[in-house]
């Protein structure tokens, strides 16, 4: 296949899930907007709750990863039947993993907290976040499932609407709930997670709906199929999706330790740093929809047995993402302080944007690597060695801002630099890693 059909196909799966990332992020972002206009508090508040739950939400996505790369080495290797019984075993058993995590937020988020060593003035905000938000969590297998399936079948366009469906009404609520207009009761924190978790039921039924009528989608199992689908199965997916998980859940360690060095600085910084974290995410969610075509289509070139396609995919993927952060990091240069003014008022704030945002779109090089030749490696079905790479950045991060800042009181400035030099490195031994393998 020659580098224009692979562009082609490369863009048509990514860019649906693209615009439907852009759109969530922005619909995130507008959340903490809002919550701005409050008090930074309410935005530390957030922070110290999404970023703990979004942790355990990642497994979720993780496990079912597994499941897509078996199915697209199976749709590649034009055996769709075994394509059909690997989604409907996802789709029957993952969902038990999404009843286990809504039961630990709805009745663990003060204990959880507590460990964390959130503030005392922020953490009955969290905790009201939390049990507002947690019945998201119930039907998260179905959206990971969903998601699956529409990215081997290559079938993405719905994702479009489904996000300006979702993240449409997620806005509206969130002026109503947040604010308590248009005859609402005034919620803030309680209120924009009252508003995603409502604006997530009705994505949901939205795309479930499109997946049930829909007779395009040639590896979508029937209900008898979901029914009766064997446990074996889904254990092949979870052997290969474990590791994914463990290093999203190793990731999302690291982070919630230098939240934890945040709350040690200041209550005020885990809030700053939830603000920049957010910024980061709207190129970050770019970035991820080009790592979400690149498993996908690096697992059917593996099926193919066609290596050299996998390092041609994971090739153009970069080359885009290098673009894109060098769009990203002038923007950042050129406006820092006009982005920040859009999530707080506090001037103090604002002046340090300049530095901030300039070592997140430093940041955003390497990160884009890791994210990319990540994806290239797990289409072959590996995804111990990004496991392994992930565990030595963490330790890297943990030890290296508990040193940071309880060592030598030092700032969230050096915290930044710390990220980029643990995305760096990864990103260099994940490279090599794929230079060999894919030979």
């Amino acid at each position: 296949m020659n580098k224009e059909k692979y562009w082609s196909r490369i863009l048509k799966l990514a860019l649906p899930i693209m615009i439907n990332n852009v759109i969530a992020q922005i619909q995130m972002l507008i959340d903490k907007i809002f919550l701005g206009r409050l008090e930074l508090t309410c935005t530390s508040a957030v922070g110290n709750a999404t970023s703990p739950m979004w942790t355990t939400m990642s497994t979720i996505f993780s496990l079912t990863l597994g499941g897509t790369i078996l199915i697209s080495q199976a749709v590649g290797a034009n055996d769709i039947n075994r394509a059909k019984s690997i989604m409907a075993s996802v789709f029957k058993y993952i969902n038990v993993l999404s009843v286990f995590w809504f039961m630990i937020w709805m009745f663990g988020a003060p204990i959880i907290f507590r460990i964390m060593k959130v503030d005392v003035t922020v953490i009955d905000m969290s905790i009201q976040y939390a049990r507002y938000y947690a019945p998201v969590f119930l039907i998260t297998g179905i959206t990971s499932s969903i998601g699956s399936l529409l990215q081997v079948s290559e079938r993405t366009r719905i994702l479009v609407v489904y996000g300006i469906i979702r993240s449409g009404l997620n806005i509206l609520l969130d002026y109503c709930f947040i604010f308590g207009n248009l005859g609402f009761p005034r919620m803030e924190v309680a209120g924009a997670a009252l508003a995603t978790t409502i604006a997530e039921y009705v994505g949901i039924v939205f795309v479930m709906l499109y997946v049930i009528f829909n007779k395009k989608l040639i590896i979508k199992p029937s209900f008898n199929m979901i029914l009766s689908a064997k446990w074996n199965l889904f254990w092949a997916s979870v052997k290969v999706g474990i590791p994914a998980a463990l290093e999203d859940f190793a990731w999302n360690l690291g982070n919630l330790f230098l939240i934890v060095m945040l709350n040690v600085v200041s209550p005020e910084a885990a809030g700053v740093y939830t603000i920049i974290f957010s910024v980061e995410l709207l190129p970050v969610a770019v970035i991820s929809a080009l790592g979400q075509a690149t498993v996908t289509l690096s697992g059917q070139e593996v099926g193919k047995k066609n290596y050299r396609g996998v390092r041609t995919i994971v090739k153009l993927s970069a080359i885009v993402c290098a673009a894109l952060d060098t769009v990203i990091l002038l923007c950042f240069i050129i406006l820092p302080k006009e982005i920040m003014r859009a999530f707080t008022t506090d001037k103090t704030v604002i002046a340090a944007a300049v530095v901030y945002l300039l070592i997140v779109g430093i940041d955003l090089f390497p990160k884009a690597g890791n994210i990319v030749i990540g994806s290239g490696i797990r289409g072959y079905g590996d995804t111990k060695w990004m496991l392994k790479t992930q565990i030595c950045g963490t330790i890297f991060v943990v030890a290296g801002s508990a040193i940071l800042v309880l060592g030598f009181k030092m700032g969230m400035t050096a915290l930044f630099w710390l990220v980029v030099a643990d995305e760096t490195l990864r990103c260099a031994l994940n490279y090599s890693k794929l230079i060999r393998i894919s030979k």
